[in-house]
């Protein structure tokens, strides 16, 4: 389906794949129903971990044209590398509110270099800043881990920040990003997600359609309520 204002899509998230591998994975997730590919950039300041940047994505923009790219920028200083990534061919480009000094000025930095915005929040962090924000935004995050390390437990007490921004902004992207999987999706459809980024439970799965499938029938049957 791809990406599209308020509809239900699924993305994986590509650090969870066999990295050297990396084409050949992206294709399997895509083959598997993908609507979006979800990019996990980490710097080792924002959070502890350190990945790849706007080179990996302009590779794999060569690879996938067509592709709705999201990178998700856990990132100390998000405006400057805004350039790079909308060179490199990110389509969302989704910065962290805790990381801006001038989130309204970020996101607008980011439609001006041709990309949707996109804001995420970490888990102590609280949703009004966020839904100030949310009619600028194509997505709003609300992390449901800490970020930084795939594989942690999902954070059922984010649900109320899904809730709260479903209620006051019904027509908003609202994206969900840690420990999703056919445990927990029905928790995060019922609060009101329809963005569900996936990384084990899709890409380690043995067929990762099966679970990509799970995850969209059950987002689906909530939205249509």
């Amino acid at each position: 389906m791809g990406y599209c204002k308020g509809g239900c899509m699924i993305g994986p998230s590509i650090l969870n794949a066999d990295l050297s591998r990396l084409t050949e994975e992206c294709q399997r997730l895509l083959d598997a129903g993908a609507d979006y590919l979800h990019l996990d950039v980490m710097d080792g300041h924002f959070v502890p971990n350190l990945t790849f940047g706007a080179p990996v994505v302009a590779c794999l923009r060569d690879k996938f044209p067509g592709v709705t790219f999201e990178v998700h920028m856990m990132v100390s200083n998000p405006d400057q590398w805004i350039g790079d990534f909308a060179k490199a061919g990110a389509d969302i480009y989704t910065f962290h509110i805790e990381a801006s000094s001038d989130p309204a000025a970020t996101v607008q930095k980011i439609k001006d270099a041709g990309m949707k915005p996109g804001c995420g929040i970490k888990p102590k962090t609280e949703v009004e800043p966020l839904s100030t924000l949310a009619p600028s935004l194509d997505v709003c995050l609300v992390m449901t881990v800490e970020p930084g390390f795939g594989g942690q437990k999902f954070m059922s007490d984010m649900m109320s920040k899904v809730k709260f921004l479903r209620k006051n902004h019904p027509d908003s992207n609202i994206e969900v990003d840690g420990g999703l999987s056919p445990a927990t999706i029905e928790q995060a459809a019922k609060a009101g997600a329809n963005m569900i980024v996936s990384g084990s439970a899709v890409v380690k799965a043995p067929d990762a359609a099966v679970v990509i499938t799970e995850l969209r029938n059950v987002v689906k049957k909530w939205r249509s309520q």
